[in-house]
């Protein structure tokens, strides 16, 4: 059986940020707000406990525009995100090699907006999104690896991830997996590059 290349999505193959055309003030609220301070709300977000109306509903208030512009800005910031598409196409050949599977630690907006505009299907062979999964990469020590190796009957030993996340990554090794950082100098690029 092919072994199973775990690829993430934020960070690793799209730099794209929800709400960024907002204004730079009220962006950068919404960051804070969401992602720097508390991250409660997002994690809750992320494993399926709010949908992005509830979201949006909260930020507009917490940032003070209209929830109908807001709700509108943000579904065009997430059907806009951009991916490499010879990234993807790099990807998709490897297809022959590997189970090629876009494990992402994401939002339900990822999985109606994001995912259809970028027609992620046709370039892997799965699409794992915690906010369905109902959790993340890391929690019960890798789970959701271990429910994926299991499904594709392969040890984890011959898995590959890609991820910008040191404590995915070492969760990841600690299963057993090859773990690979993506970072501003070994980027994913690097890494297929020697797969």
């Amino acid at each position: 059986m092919k072994p199973v290349l775990f690829c993430d999505f934020d960070g690793v193959l799209c730099f794209d940020r929800y709400w960024r055309s907002l204004p730079l003030d009220k962006y950068e609220q919404v960051q804070d707000f969401i992602f720097r301070n508390d991250k409660t709300l997002v994690n809750d977000w992320m494993r399926g406990h709010y949908s992005a109306e509830e979201i949006n509903k909260k930020v507009a208030e917490k940032v003070g525009v209209p929830y109908d512009e807001l709700w509108d800005l943000f579904v065009e910031d997430c059907r806009t995100m951009t991916v490499s598409r010879e990234i993807l196409g790099r990807l998709n050949n490897l297809r022959d090699r590997f189970i090629v599977m876009l494990i992402t630690g994401n939002m339900d907006s990822f999985s109606r907006f994001t995912h259809p505009s970028l027609d992620l299907d046709k370039y892997f062979d799965h699409i794992s999104n915690s906010f369905h999964e109902g959790m993340h990469k890391t929690d019960n020590d890798g789970e959701l690896f271990l429910k994926y190796v299991e499904k594709y009957n392969v040890p984890i030993k011959n898995c590959i991830v890609l991820d910008d996340s040191n404590n995915v990554c070492k969760v990841f090794a600690h299963l057993g997996g090859t773990a690979y950082l993506v970072t501003s100098d070994k980027s994913l690029e690097f890494y297929l590059n020697n797969l």
